[in-house]
């Protein structure tokens, strides 16, 4: 009988370090597929971040040569704009002139003041003729 029950507690204990190694093996599993589920992941992760990426540097690329084409059309935009303000100022102080030299005219009771057609100034558009 006490044979019998060392043979018991021998298989046992056999059985509890199969478990053992059973159990170890398992723990290894889990770890080895925790590391490759956090490399899955990672290398998911940094795909996605990549093709953002290389969606936003595109579009920047898009929005620099907008801006580029813009700066250049606004460019000679200005220039016109500050020429036609040069013209026009100049052409504000000669009618300022022109207004001081009226008012001086109508000042002294000179009733009519003689400008020639020649002095007036025809607008660019234009193209028909006087009628006199």
């Amino acid at each position: 009988m006490l044979s019998a029950t060392k043979e018991r507690m021998d298989k046992l204990e056999e059985s509890m370090n199969d478990a053992k190694e059973s159990d170890n093996a398992l723990g290894e599993s889990i770890e080895d597929l925790r590391e490759q589920s956090k490399d899955f992941v990672t290398m998911c992760l940094t795909s996605q971040r990549d093709s953002v990426q290389e969606l936003l540097d595109s579009q920047r690329k898009k929005l620099i040569e907008r801006n580029d084409t813009l700066k250049a059309r606004a460019k000679p935009l200005k220039e016109e704009t500050m020429a036609t303000m040069m013209t026009l100022s100049t052409r504000i102080e000669e009618l300022k002139g022109e207004l001081a030299l009226c008012r001086a005219a109508v000042g002294k009771g000179v009733v009519s003041a003689a400008l020639s057609y020649e002095d007036v100034l025809k607008p660019k558009e234009f193209v028909g003729t006087r009628i006199y």
